[in-house]
Formats: structure tokens, sequence, C-alpha cells
């Protein structure tokens, strides 16, 4: 019986702090869902296409990965793919507070889920795609946190990064 896992997340965009998970999950489960959704509370700035259009880009010839998405509860979406345990990357103490509610929340929803925590490599410790899309607005150079598949999206989405948003017209 193969161990698989899903890896839920905004993914907006992809970032090698991401790729880092994926690849540490890969040494313990035999395949890995990457899973897209919906987040209720966040304004993208990639459609939901785009993202995964990015993360199968990025992925690419890695046959253990699945990329998918979904909208709506965790819990629904792995009683559905009848996969109990979920990966979450932690970078911070700040993310564990987070992370440890959201599993608590789904575990009262759903009591056979099992989630397991992942820490990035030092290197992507402060990376987020939060980061990276304050970085882009400014037109700030991103090429070292992302893959250049995304760094293409950015440019496509953002031509006008080279702009001063603070002068009057």
């Amino acid at each position: 019986m193969k161990k698989i896992a899903i890896y839920p997340g905004s993914f907006d965009p992809v970032t090698f702090g991401h790729l880092d998970i994926i690849k540490r999950a890969l040494k313990i489960f035999d395949g890995l869902i990457v899973s897209v959704f919906v987040h209720s509370t966040k304004k993208p700035m990639f459609t939901l296409e785009e993202r995964v259009s990015m993360l199968r880009s990025a992925l690419k010839g890695n046959k253990r990965v699945k990329i998918d998405c979904f909208n709506g509860l965790l819990v629904d979406y792995i009683k559905k793919k009848k996969i109990n345990t979920v990966v979450r990357g932690l970078r911070a103490i700040s993310d564990l507070e987070y992370e440890f509610q959201v599993s608590a929340a789904n575990r009262t929803l759903y009591s056979d889920i099992e989630t397991v925590f992942f820490m990035p490599r030092q290197r992507y410790s402060y990376l987020s795609s939060s980061v990276v899309r304050d970085i882009s607005y400014f037109g700030g150079d991103v090429s070292k946190m992302v893959p250049p598949c995304v760094v293409k999206r950015i440019k496509k989405k953002r031509p006008d990064t080279n702009r001063d948003v603070f002068s009057l017209p």
C-alpha cells in the first residue's frame, strides 16, 4: 500500500520554499497531491488556473506528484480523495501557532486526519508567497525565490514594475 499525502496551499505563487517542502515530503511519502485551494480571505495575484499551470511547470517530470485544486473545506477534500495525511510547512514560530489552530480545527471536523509538518531549509525560512508578491509589486528581483516559469508570469502580470508608485500625476 502506497503512502500518499496532500499538500494544500494557495501557492500564489509557488516558491522555492514550497518546492523544498515537496522534495522533503517525497522522502517520506510515495506520492504527493499538491492541491491549490481558493483562500476565502485572500485576493490572489494569479488565477487558480495560472497557479496550477505554474506548479505543473515547476514540477514537470516528477511522476510522484499530482497537481489538483479544490474549493471548500480541506476535510471534505481529503475525504473525497480518501487520503488522511496532510503536509504543511513551518517557517517560523508564528506559522506554528496558525498551523496548530488549523490542524486542531481539521481534526475536530474529521478525527482521522493527520498533519505532518516540515521545516524548509534555512535559506527559505523567510520566504513566502506574500513576500514574493510584495517584492514583485515594486519591481524587485524575485528570481532567487521562485522558479523561472514564475518569474516570467510575474513579468507578464506586472509589466509596469519600474514605475514610481508614489509619484503624482
